[in-house]
């Protein structure tokens, strides 16, 4: 009972993340699975990458039905993701777990993390903006980031969503709400090489883990997806700054904490992820009062 606990939540958290924000579902699952079931690496990797799969590919649906997906401009950064986690899926199997990290999260994911969440904090994303560069010369730096999110993809299982949310709306200007619709589409197919080279490398995992995740991610991320495309751009970037910020607070923290320069347990953290929550649900609890008003008026 407590393994199918902490994969549900495991999942909803991973569903939340991806519906809302385009985040990769690793960036919960694989640490949870790691910390409180003491899974291998590079098995919580596929279990998480074999979740995002059916999640980000229904939540693509439901962005693409609110007009929210443009594929055109990022086929260069597509082909250069999907090339490169293959590539990163072999590599990650002959690297040791220790090398890997248990927690499966490197500080550029974390400097990621942070910075988008504050960005979407502090200086909103509502249209969408480019960068003062020539489109050839944006091109080649979604090309050379796309490399290296599907390494990074492939290799941790982590990093895919943060980093195509960056590229998504740094680089190539993209407001933000088709930034994640974007995102998620094609993390349907990262997420699919991903999974399909790791069980192909290591072997199915525990079918009861796997299809737990599976099943909870999928159901969080359709109803998170849904109420993205319907509440206010202003909210989204609230949710989306919120979730990216404590996340890579976290995330910091396992890290100091696993080299031993800060001594923070368990309880601490899921208070932290506790407070986000609580946040969330505040600003979706007022969005969802609104537009019950809205919907009366009409």
């Amino acid at each position: 009972m407590f393994e199918f606990i902490v994969c549900a939540l495991a999942g909803i958290g991973a569903g939340v993340a991806t519906g809302f924000a385009g985040l990769s579902a690793a960036v919960y699952i694989s640490p949870i699975l790691v910390t409180f079931l003491g899974i291998p690496s590079y098995e919580a990797i596929g279990i998480a990458l074999a979740s995002d799969v059916l999640a980000s590919g229904a939540s693509s649906l439901t962005y693409y039905r609110h007009g929210n997906i443009n594929i055109r401009k990022c086929i260069p950064l597509l082909v250069s993701i999907i090339s490169c986690t293959i590539i990163g899926s072999i590599v990650g199997y002959f690297v040791s777990s220790t090398a890997i990290g248990d927690t499966a999260m490197t500080y550029w994911t974390v400097l990621i993390s942070l910075g988008l969440g504050l960005k979407f904090l502090l200086m909103p994303n509502d249209n969408g903006r480019e960068i003062g560069a020539t489109e050839k010369a944006r091109t080649v730096m979604s090309v050379l980031f796309g490399m290296y999110t599907g390494f990074l993809c492939g290799f941790q299982g982590t990093g895919g969503g943060m980093m195509m949310l960056f590229i998504l709306t740094v680089v190539m200007g993209y407001a933000l709400k088709t930034a994640v619709g974007t995102s998620v589409f094609i993390m349907t197919f990262t997420a699919l090489i991903g999974a399909v080279s790791h069980f192909a490398i290591n072997g199915m995992p525990d079918l009861s883990r796997l299809v737990t995740c599976v099943v909870f991610t999928l159901i969080a991320a359709q109803i998170s997806a849904s109420l993205a495309n319907k509440i206010r751009v202003s909210s989204c970037n609230l949710i989306i700054g919120v979730l990216l910020a404590v996340s890579g607070v976290i995330m910091l923290l396992i890290n100091l904490r696993d080299t031993g320069f800060v001594g923070i347990d368990t309880p601490m953290l899921i208070g932290i992820g506790l407070g986000a929550v609580a946040v969330i649900v505040l600003i979706l609890c007022y969005e969802i009062r609104r537009l019950k008003k809205t919907d009366g008026k009409e």
